[in-house]
């Protein structure tokens, strides 16, 4: 997952951030109604629900957008979506695991494939990716939450399998089953964290050359533009070097 925050950085800096912030809202949104009409519409007492609310909280999404997007399940809004994960290759062979939420599951499915036609990569069967990644809980923390060892801590206390620490800040993993009591655990101790969400951890990488790293940006851009698709993660390993020059561009 460090390509994928890193890829979070290279994003934030392309100046789509507007347009950015928009989808993630929607896209958040219909997370949080989904998951009040799949449990209660009270955050406590649904941990999908009380995730998804922490999630768009920490993305800045005002109350009320959330509020909404409450009351929206409880209006029998978003009865007809249902949750899909595609699986396929990109550039390079990279792996590429794409969530989305559709009503309309041919739309959803024809949209996807042809963008990763169109962009060097190809769907594969469901399956044909997902055995390189771990569904696992993570939970971010900005550097000055504290020291690796304060973090580390922290982290075993409350019952999570690993941190990795490091200039940008601290990631928690635990299991994806352990999420919601894990999180509210490092709560107590660290304060309010930066992220909380289910992510598939890749097992192994796939290393990109700058002109990879470039196809794959163009495909990830394409996927996440999609208003059906929730979230894209792949497994690519790319060099610091890679990763500056993509960054000056």
């Amino acid at each position: 997952m460090a390509g994928h925050s890193k890829w979070a950085n290279i994003q934030h800096r392309k100046g789509r951030q507007d347009k950015i912030r928009a989808k993630l809202f929607s896209k958040l949104s219909k997370e949080i109604t989904i998951a009040a009409k799949m449990g209660d519409p009270d955050p406590d007492k649904n941990p999908r629900l009380r995730l998804a609310v922490k999630e768009a909280k920490s993305q800045s999404m005002p109350k009320d957008n959330i509020d909404r997007a409450i009351k929206k399940s409880i209006a029998g809004e978003g009865e007809d979506y249902e949750e899909i994960r595609y699986e396929g290759y990109g550039p390079n062979g990279v792996a590429v695991i794409v969530e989305a939420m559709t009503d309309n599951r041919n739309r959803t499915a024809s949209n996807v494939r042809s963008t990763f036609t169109k962009n060097g990569g190809n769907l594969g069967e469901t399956g044909s990716v997902g055995f390189m990644f771990e569904r696992k809980g993570a939970v971010n923390y900005p550097a000055d939450a504290g020291d690796a060892d304060t973090v580390m801590m922290a982290a075993i206390e409350a019952g999570a399998e690993d941190v990795e620490s490091g200039e940008e800040g601290h990631t928690v993993w635990c299991a994806d089953t352990d999420l919601n009591e894990v999180s509210n655990a490092l709560e107590a101790e660290l304060g309010e964290s930066e992220s909380t969400k289910l992510v598939w951890r890749p097992t192994t990488t796939t290393e990109m050359d700058l002109e990879g790293m470039q196809k794959l940006m163009k495909l990830m851009d394409a996927l996440e533009d999609d208003d059906d698709v929730q979230q894209v993660t792949t497994n690519f390993e790319a060099s610091d070097e890679v990763m500056a020059q993509l960054e000056d561009e």
